[in-house]
């Protein structure tokens, strides 16, 4: 009958492995330690590079003129063109309100009509 939970380090029929370090070989953890170093050299230097282009551009606002002025003179404006009112498709309107119908005060009741014969 086989032996489900033996703890023992004795394997049948098979050969014991050879110890292995966990860091691997010499070569292999020089190889790593070289990463990890230019890893961190590189973030540094990228770091450092952002620094740099954020004070450059800190520097270019402070002399940037406040408030850019116009180089050329303005012009009075082109009328708009508006193609549909030159084909007669939409009629053409005023540019501003039309003017609505006046309208005159109305009588008071005690007052009666301006023209009214039988006013006292």
């Amino acid at each position: 009958m086989p032996r489900s939970f033996d703890l023992t380090r004795s394997a049948p029929g098979g050969a014991e492995p050879a110890d292995v370090p966990l860091g691997g070989t010499r070569s292999q953890s020089v190889q790593r330690l070289q990463i990890g170093i230019g890893g961190v050299v590189l973030m540094v230097l990228l770091v450092g590079l952002a620094s740099l282009i954020q004070d450059r551009t800190r520097e270019v606002d402070r002399a940037a003129s406040p408030a850019a002025a116009p180089t050329t003179e303005p012009t009075a404006a082109a009328p708009q063109n508006d193609p549909l009112v030159e084909a007669g498709v939409v009629p053409d309107l005023p540019e501003g309100p039309a003017p609505g119908p006046t309208q005159s005060p109305a009588p008071v009741p005690q007052q009666g009509a301006p023209n009214d014969p039988q006013q006292p």
